[in-house]
Formats: C-alpha cells, structure tokens, sequence
C-alpha cells in the first residue's frame, strides 16, 4: 500500500519530525438491513445510540462468521487453519475497503536502520509475524531508505509468501535533490491522485491512503478521483493516543461514513511518553535523549508533560486492576474505538513488542465504565457534533 503524504509542518513537532511522518501511504460493509423492532420511532427506545451500534456490530460479526464458517466448509476446511484463530490476532477492514489487516500493525520509524540493529529488527519482525501481525508499515525517508531495504531483505529471508502480508510505504521526503522529493510526477508520477492511480494500475500497488492529511485535503483528493474516473484513498495515517484524540475521534468518522476512508493510526505511547519511562525525566538511552529529538525532550519537560505524567500517575490504578501495564492499557484504548483499522506499534526490543502485543488481552476487559474512568481522568475528549456510532 502506498501513502502521500504532505509537506507543512505541525505546530508543536520540528521540522524534521515532521519529515518523518507527513507524507502519503501504498499497500500491497454495506448498511445494515436486518429488521427493526416496532416501536414509536423506528427503533428499539430500549436501547441508546451507542447500544444500538454495539448491537449492530454483533449482528454483522454474526453474519460474517456465518459466510466465513459456510465458505471454509465448502473449501473442506475449518477456522482453524486461519492465522486469526490459531494466534488470536484480530483482524479488521481498511475503510470500508476489502483489505483485511491486523488490528496492530508494526511500525519502522526511528528504529529499522538506526535506534537498532538489523538483527534486533529481524527479531521483532518475526515476533510480529508468528503473533498474527499481517500489516508492516515504513517509508522512504525512514533511516534515508534503509528502513524500506531491511524490511524488504528480511521478509526474502524469511521466505514469507509475500500474499499473507501488507507493507505501507510512505512518499513524499525522498532524496536531497529537488527532483527526488514532493509529490510531483517526476517524484512519484504525477499529480497525486492521478499518480496513485497509475501505481495501481500498473501493479505497484494495490491500495493508496494518505499520513498527516487534513480532512479537507481527503475530501478534495475523494472528488478529484470521483470526477475523473480515478482511484480515491482508502485510509489516513494519523496520530492517535490518550493525549491526541480530535482528528481520528471527531474528523475521520465523518469522512468514514461520507466516502469510505479509514484510520489507521501511529504513536499509541505518544513517541514513548506513555510508556512511563519519562516520569523521572529523561533517561540517556531514550529517544528523546538523541540529538535529533530535541523537540521531544522540550514537550516532556513542558509544563503541559508535567501534567501528561501526572495524568499517567492517575491511570496507573487502572491498568494494575485490569492486570495490565499502563502501555498495554494506551494500546487497548486505541483498539477500542471500533473506526481504527489498526494501530501501528514502534518498539525498539522484543520485549516491548511482547509487552504491546498484550494489549490484544485487554481489550475485551474495555468496557464502557473503564473508558468512561479514562475520560474522566484525561478531560480531554473531543466534542462532536454528530453521533456516527448510531
């Protein structure tokens, strides 16, 4: 799968985070019609907005198991055969696209082709693999395309069939030169809609989504495509964790319900803020210790970090009673708002991955009362305007 991304940088992240992460993204469910009870306004008056969705959601998951169990019988198999059922990895649709990818995805930025070895990254990949993970998400700007070759060399290794898998690159910060940057033709073929489609087209790629877009600027892309008989994008890259929510809680459902495009999201520990390893300041062999993230280290120092650690300080009872680390609770309230395809992980030792990778546990411990003890301690929730859960 293939992402564009922009080029204008945000507020609070230098330059050359934003290098990083604003660019665009290739990779390699209809209404529901079931009947309604009687009642004075066409729906069930027992149930609220969201029980209604959470309603929804169980008859569609039943009907999908249905199709799936009747289709592995007629190939003489069985769900267990699947990689879903066999790790325990759950798996969602892109969008309201057909691809199905694991709800957590392993991401390369920072640490494929620098914070560590290629060893390690081969470790961590294979972690991923033979726990369920299908989505592998990278750039050509990660490690100046080192990041992209190592993942590459590593699923040849492996020997993988390259069929069970999904890779996202990202465009956009390419070379140095004028000409090996942007989102021009000369850089990736044309205009970005037109060019996106002729990646496809050609086999390049099978999907294309967008990282750091406005919601404008997917709208515009959605219609351009739609005009000219072109492929739209499938999916946004957004950042997404306790203390970022507008975009992926308030934006992106509008655009999932109006044209399809879905969220997959990065930086569930707030580039490792939530990972509780800055609550004494910031230790040498982090990432905000390294030079070229300086910009991290001035946002936990902040008075606003202050608060952010205090705010985790709060949570930690929560994830103690729910068995769980407060990384593993951040990741599982990710997963937990059912509009994200997958969230995307960045760990830099097995034993972090392992630790991520439980979030997968903890999920079905998130219920409404939880989430609603999360909100009360973060105070941050976004507002919106329209209830799309209903």
């Amino acid at each position: 799968m293939l992402a564009a991304r922009t080029g204008a940088a945000g507020s609070q992240i230098s330059e050359e985070s934003t290098k990083l992460r604003k660019q665009s993204v290739f990779s390699g469910t209809g209404k529901d019609k079931s009947p309604k009870k009687a009642s004075e306004n066409g729906k069930d008056s027992s149930l609220s907005p969201s029980g209604q969705s959470q309603l929804r959601a169980r008859q569609l998951a039943l009907l999908r198991e249905v199709e799936m169990n009747w289709y592995l019988k007629l190939c003489d198999l069985s769900s267990e055969h699947t990689t879903a059922h066999t790790t325990g990895m759950p798996h969602r649709n892109l969008g309201k696209s057909g691809l199905r990818v694991s709800c957590l995805g392993l991401g390369t930025w920072v640490t494929f082709g620098g914070q560590i070895s290629d060893e390690v990254a081969e470790r961590l990949m294979t972690i991923a693999y033979e726990s369920g993970v299908n989505l592998f998400d990278t750039a050509e700007v990660y490690a100046a395309g080192k990041a992209e070759v190592i993942l590459g060399s590593i699923i040849k290794k492996k020997g993988w069939r390259r069929s069970s898998l999904v890779i996202t690159t990202k465009l956009y910060w390419g070379g140095k030169a004028e000409t090996e940057r942007g989102l021009s033709r000369k850089h990736i073929i044309e205009e970005i809609v037109r060019a996106m489609t002729h990646v496809i087209n050609q086999g390049m790629a099978m999907y294309w989504g967008t990282s750091r877009w406005s919601a404008m600027e997917i709208m515009e892309a959605y219609s351009v495509a739609r005009q000219f008989n072109m492929i739209p994008p499938v999916c946004e890259q957004a950042e997404y964790h306790l203390f970022q929510r507008e975009k992926v809680e308030v934006q992106l459902p509008e655009l999932y319900h109006k044209i399809g495009v879905g969220a997959m999201t990065w930086s569930p520990l707030a580039c490792g803020i939530i990972s509780g390893k800055y609550g004494n300041g910031v230790p040498e062999s982090s990432r905000a210790s390294l030079k070229c993230y300086q910009w991290l280290k001035e946002r936990i120092v902040s008075e606003e970090g202050r608060k952010q650690q205090n705010k985790l300080k709060d949570l930690s009872p929560i994830a103690e009673r729910l068995g769980c680390t407060l990384p593993q609770l951040a990741v599982a309230w990710c997963l937990r708002n059912e509009g994200v395809s997958s969230v995307l992980l960045g760990s830099s030792t097995p034993e972090q991955l392992i630790e991520n990778l439980g979030a997968i546990q903890v999920l079905p411990k998130m219920t409404s009362h939880v989430v609603n003890e999360i909100d009360n301690i973060l105070r941050n929730k976004p507002y919106s305007k329209k209830d799309y859960r209903s």
